[in-house]
Parts: C-alpha cells; structure tokens; sequence
C-alpha cells in the first residue's frame, strides 16, 4: 500500500460509508491498554486530520467520550461496530479500526504493538510506553 492510498470502510451493517487515507500506510497499527479499548479490542491504525471522509451514515454515527473528553470514539448507532476515533495523544490524528476496512481483517497482522493506554503519554510527560506486542498465530 502507498502512503497515499486510500482505503475504503464502513461498519458492520453497511449504514456508515467512510474512506481513510492512512498516514503511513498500515505501519502504524496498534492496540490499546486504556479502559476503553481494552474493552473494544480493536486493532487501529494512523490518518491524519482531514483523512476519515465519511460517505454516507453520518447521521447515524454516535460518539463517545470518557475520562478527560479529549478522544471522540465514533460507532454506528444500528450495528454498534466503532469505525474511527480522534485520538487524545494527538488530536490532528485518527485512529481507524481496521476490521472496517475493505479486504483487510485484524488477523492479516501477525504482531501488533499494544501500547500503554493505562498510562496515557498525555498524563505522564508525553512518553509512549508499548504495553507488550499482540501475536497471532494461525492454526496449521
């Protein structure tokens, strides 16, 4: 994949449409340890300000915030799936659920970095600690 490419998403009953130009193609996957994600157990990847256009469903899109308000968790309000949210460590920065992607699955990564979310960069001095790295391992 090019940096620049553009990817084609939406959630799991097709209401919300959305395209994602990733900033560093899918380089920059990872997961999450914070209470939210942990939860959601998504694996997300990097698109700059400006780089989630949603298509269509933009009506039915909810957004979510906890803690200090600072990230917008969206999800479509039929299906429940969450598609992209405006990170709190960077907030010119998206983070798009990859499972919503277009021909792409979570299990396409055989290593995924988890970073501390439990110990937020924005709480301890702007420090990005990795938690640990997510493996999967197909069945033969």
């Amino acid at each position: 994949m090019n940096d620049r490419d553009v990817c084609v998403g939406k959630c799991h009953c097709g209401a919300v449409r959305f395209e994602a130009t990733l900033t560093d193609g899918f380089n920059t996957i990872r997961r999450c340890t914070c209470s939210y994600c942990r939860m959601r157990g998504a694996v997300a990847v990097s698109a700059e300000m400006g780089g989630v256009r949603i298509v269509q469903g933009e009506e039915v899109l909810t957004r979510y915030q906890f803690n200090t308000g600072a990230a917008n968790h969206f999800f479509c309000s039929r299906c429940g799936i969450y598609t992209h949210h405006q990170r709190r460590s960077n907030q010119n920065q998206f983070g798009v659920n990859v499972a919503c992607l277009e021909g792409i699955s979570p299990f396409d990564f055989l290593v995924v970095p988890v970073e501390d979310g439990v110990e937020h960069p924005n709480d301890n001095g702007g420090l990005t600690r990795l938690a640990g790295t997510l493996r999967f391992i197909p069945a033969e």
